[in-house]
């Protein structure tokens, strides 16, 4: 073999050798993106939804009493400081493991849905809506803790229940399993054009915020993406839970729809479509407060976890 072909050959093993190790640093690279994203979005979603309703159940429950009975603001709050502090926090554990479990779901399911479509090569305002669609079914598997909430929420079944555990024992027992998801389909016309809504807005508004050092502006920053967008939603979306919260607040009986419950709604509040909303003010600044520390809490804890 002459010199200039050891060369060659030489040149040709390093080239092959260099290739092998690009190869197999590629697909070492490659395994961690796979496998871990995953469990990082349920938990950044999980954590963001457990530090959100801690701070926001009382508003929530001030605009819920709003819902149920059409009164006023000062009305529903003057029913609340009757109750007590006792009754305040009342029913914050289905929210708290609904919302932990849901926004869990929501952040994961819409990431994994949207790795896969995207291979697809569809459009990418398509793949978000598919993405989000998917996520807001998927969260309708929880409707039973929503559905607690609601009970628990409603001073009528303050004797009844006792609690969460006791509220799914005696309804499990008295009514069956269908009881736990009266009103599903009111959730599902609500959770997945809502998710549709929120991605896209939000990764749209992503390109807009200017980056900063400062972890007090980026946090800012972010809590205005999302309550600027959860309180737009929320408004949108509000007759659905109006009626989500009609259907819900009865205790066995015949199941109602949507549809013969909106139009029952407007007849009893005065065939007055304002009517219908009383209580949307309360709950788009609920909704302000609540996206915006649940946007900020995610985004910083994504910075922690990964």
């Amino acid at each position: 073999m002459s010199t200039f072909e050891s060369k060659v050959k030489n040149v040709d093993l390093t080239s092959r050798k260099q290739e092998t190790n690009m190869v197999t640093h590629e697909v070492i690279e490659l395994k961690p993106r796979s496998l871990y994203p995953e469990w990082r979005e349920f938990a950044c979603g999980c954590g963001a939804a457990f530090i959100n309703i801690t701070i926001t159940y009382p508003i929530n429950k001030l605009i819920f009493r709003q819902m149920l009975h059409g009164v006023k603001v000062h009305s529903a709050f003057r029913e609340l400081r009757n109750e007590g502090l006792r009754y305040l926090y009342r029913g914050i554990l289905p929210p708290l493991l609904q919302k932990s479990v849901s926004l869990s779901i929501m952040f994961g399911v819409y990431e994994e849905s949207r790795r896969v479509l995207v291979r697809t090569h569809l459009n990418n305002h398509v793949v978000r809506a598919l993405s989000g669609l998917i996520a807001g079914s998927v969260e309708a598997v929880f409707t039973p803790l929503e559905r607690i909430q609601t009970l628990l929420q409603d001073s009528a079944y303050h004797q009844n229940f006792r609690n969460t555990f006791h509220a799914f024992k005696e309804i499990g027992l008295r009514y069956g399993l269908k009881e736990y998801y009266r009103g599903v389909h009111t959730i599902l016309l609500r959770n997945g054009p809502a998710n549709v809504c929120f991605f896209i807005a939000r990764e749209e508004l992503q390109y807009y915020i200017p980056y900063t050092d400062s972890t007090i502006t980026r946090t800012l920053l972010q809590f205005i993406c999302g309550a600027t967008i959860g309180a737009c939603i929320s408004c949108l979306f509000y007759p659905l839970n109006v009626a989500k919260v009609a259907i819900q607040s009865h205790l066995g009986g015949q199941y109602r729809t949507i549809f013969t419950v909106l139009p029952m709604v407007y007849r009893e509040r005065g065939s007055k479509l304002r009517f219908v909303y009383r209580g949307v003010h309360a709950n788009c600044t609920r909704s302000f407060l609540s996206w915006g520390v649940m946007n900020a809490a995610y985004e910083n804890l994504k910075k922690v976890i990964y």
